[in-house]
């Protein structure tokens, strides 16, 4: 049997945030059926965030209120602090996750705290979501370079993700924000947390700002990581961090491992049909590597059979 690569989409959130063009709660469920028929299992839903900073994600109540096959899907989302937390958890959530930044000048632009100030936030929110059996989950931001403060010390990522572990947190997400990183330094960092502290407990979430998102999954696979984050045709980018462009593609990630003879369960032509919808919704085109190949196979095989 192979084995098991859970992909986790962070679309609806991650990806939709610094979208020009508002994506209604209709649209947002309608990507959402669209993924779930392609054999997505997780899903980061929504950011409880205020709606003056992220616009996109106003509607986080009533969109988590209507998620589908809640008994079945493992739904998670964001929250910025204590605050959003308690709005999140009276929405109904059960998993939730926080993204404080390894660096001093992402936590001024995001949060406008200190790094010791956004992690001691965060854990605060850790050992709340323990003593109310939540599901806690902290994504550690710019862990490979901030757009600020340039190269993050790898022996701050390891001190911070050991922070979040003693708070609760029951998965580090270790973040590539501004698509910097390359495979070297990817694997070096997740064999070093994963002899801490165990493969299972990180999970990888990449940006392909310089291409490299494919390349950096596979080396965080190669060091044990069975857990990633992507984004539907490849949508994201943070609205405050200068540079970063979209998500590792989920498209990209599936042929990843499926090709490399794991098991994701998702249907790639089913997939292919999803970023179509979320096309018409957002108003661009969409799609990372493997979905551009496919369609030009699409566009060689139709032309073949107008000349023959």
């Amino acid at each position: 049997m192979a084995e098991r690569i859970i992909v986790n989409e962070v679309g609806l959130r991650d990806g939709l945030q610094n979208q020009p063009r508002l994506v209604s709660t209709e649209q947002k469920l309608a990507i959402l059926e669209g993924l779930l028929a392609a054999g997505i299992t997780h899903v980061e839903a929504t950011s409880f965030v205020s709606p003056k900073a992220v616009p996109q994600m106003a509607d986080a109540a009533e969109l988590f209120a209507r998620l589908p096959r809640k008994d079945s899907i493992d739904y998670s989302v964001l929250v910025p602090n204590l605050k959003g937390y308690e709005r999140a958890v009276a929405a109904g959530a059960t998993s939730i996750a926080i993204t404080p930044a390894c660096s001093e000048g992402m936590n001024r632009a995001n949060i406008n705290m200190s790094l010791e100030q956004a992690i001691q936030v965060a854990e605060e929110v850790m050992r709340k979501a323990k003593a109310d059996g939540v599901n806690g989950r902290c994504y550690l931001a710019t862990a490979f370079v901030c757009p600020f403060d340039g190269p993050t010390d790898p022996g701050v990522v390891r001190a911070l993700a050991a922070r979040m572990l003693e708070a609760g947190a029951i998965e580090i997400a270790i973040a590539d924000t501004i698509g910097a990183a390359n495979p070297r330094e990817v694997g070096d960092l997740f064999a070093s947390l994963a002899a801490a502290h165990g493969a299972a407990t990180f999970s990888g979430h990449f940006h392909d700002t310089r291409g490299l998102a494919i390349a950096n999954c596979w080396a965080a696979a190669e060091r044990g990581i069975r857990k990633f984050d992507s984004s539907i045709g490849g949508l994201g980018g943070c609205p405050f961090a200068p540079g970063a462009a979209g998500n590792a593609a989920t498209e990209d990630v599936v042929h990843l491992f499926e090709g490399a003879g794991f098991d994701t369960g998702i249907d790639l032509d089913k997939l292919a049909s999803a970023v179509g919808g979320a096309e018409i919704a957002v108003g661009s085109g969409l799609g990372g590597r493997y979905l551009s190949w496919r369609r030009s196979q699409y566009l060689r095989r139709a032309a073949q059979r107008k000349s023959a």
